[in-house]
């Protein structure tokens, strides 16, 4: 997996300086019109400078490099037509505001923002084939650059669309999954409660019969109302709507064990392990719930994106401060999508639930090439 992920980069750094190289074959061009033509067609080529420059730097500064070639070339451009020469638009120029017209209309924020960055690059590009009417010819520049236009805008309008459907399926899967949690961490605050008033009520019967059994007794309702305030905070982190759910039991950890029974029976065989000092007793409930949630996401990815995994590796293991759930497969190598949280959106919403509870979850490829995922918690 750690040659896919080079494999990508690879792949982005040579469309990089292929579009470079592009842009700068366009860029001879103009170096040659503006020979042939002279006086301040010399211009044409600066601008296309200052356009290779601005898709250079567009990541770090897409604003501020889109507005100095929109205002550079606006200017170059009623210079020239100012004069008695006859202008050419410039290639590399041209090339250069129609690329950062798809960045700006995939990036900026908000969309009204970048429709004005898109209009006014437009209205440069009308000016610059206007502006420069190469032996009147300035209808067909007009008309090329205009369909040069229509065509960025379309592709960065597009790509807006699919991250903006994106985003919202991500913020769908996190709110579902947060919903989820306040559900059960509701579910533990009831059961602690009623353990409090059933202990409350025990204790109140002990104290006419055996009044030296009420302070073990008052010990049990104080544990039991800390830990319903513990759960009870981390329910006021994690709810975000009001919504009616079923009872269930909480998870335990044989049922993690029992998980991973399950999907050998009919899978890649799991070797699964329980570090010393890891019990029911030793971990918040909501915190097994969770680790019981994570481990079944990676067997199902497991078996959804590695088919032909030979076998899984998943340990259990608490740390002074930490515990840490591994998961691994040997064999085969998962589907690269997953390594962004992208290709589904099952370990987007386990990433949230995590993060909710205070914990990380990582998920990727390792330098031994097996496929990974990671998730811990801190332990008070």
């Amino acid at each position: 997996m750690g040659d896919t992920k080079r494999f990508v980069y690879w792949i982005r750094r040579l469309s990089e300086i292929a579009m470079i190289g592009w842009l700068g074959l366009m860029l001879m061009i103009d170096v040659a019109a503006a020979a042939s033509v002279g006086g301040p067609q010399w211009l044409v080529p600066f601008c296309g400078i200052a356009g290779i420059a601005a898709v250079l730097a567009r990541h770090k500064r897409r604003v501020e490099g889109f507005t100095f070639l929109l205002a550079f070339s606006f200017v170059t451009s009623t210079i020239i037509s100012a004069t008695d020469y006859d202008g050419v638009p410039g290639m590399a120029e041209s090339g250069a505001v129609l690329i950062l017209t798809i960045g700006v209309l995939r990036h900026i924020q908000p969309v009204r923002k970048a429709a004005v960055f898109a209009l006014v690059a437009l209205v440069v590009l009308l000016a610059e084939a206007a502006g420069r009417d190469y032996q009147n010819a300035g209808l067909a520049f007009s008309f090329l650059l205009f369909a040069g236009w229509s065509l960025a805008a379309g592709v960065g309008g597009y790509l807006r669309f699919q991250q903006e459907r994106r985003s919202e399926a991500v913020f769908s899967v996190r709110r579902a999954e947060r919903l989820e949690l306040a559900r059960e961490l509701h579910d533990l605050v009831a059961h602690h409660i009623t353990g409090i008033v059933v202990q409350a009520q025990a204790a109140k019967t002990v104290a006419e019969m055996k009044p030296e059994a009420v302070v073990p007794a008052l010990d049990a309702i104080a544990g039991a109302g800390a830990e319903a305030l513990t759960s009870m905070r981390r329910l006021v982190g994690v709810l975000r709507a009001e919504d009616e759910a079923e009872r269930r039991p909480g998870t335990t950890l044989a049922d993690l064990r029992l998980l991973t029974e399950r999907f050998s029976a009919s899978g890649p065989k799991v070797a699964f392990e329980i570090g010393q000092g890891v019990g029911d007793g030793t971990l918040p409930p909501e915190v097994v719930t969770t680790l019981h949630r994570v481990l079944q996401e990676a067997l199902t990815n497991v078996r959804r994106h590695a088919p032909g995994a030979a076998w899984v590796e998943a340990d259990l293991r608490a740390f002074p401060n930490l515990v840490r759930l591994r998961v691994r497969n040997f064999g085969s190598a998962s589907d690269p999508r997953v390594a962004r949280l992208g290709g589904g959106f099952g370990l987007v919403g386990m990433a949230e639930r995590v993060e909710a509870l205070g914990g990380r979850l990582f998920a990727g490829p390792t330098p031994e090439g097996y496929w990974e995922v990671i998730a811990e918690f801190p332990l008070a």
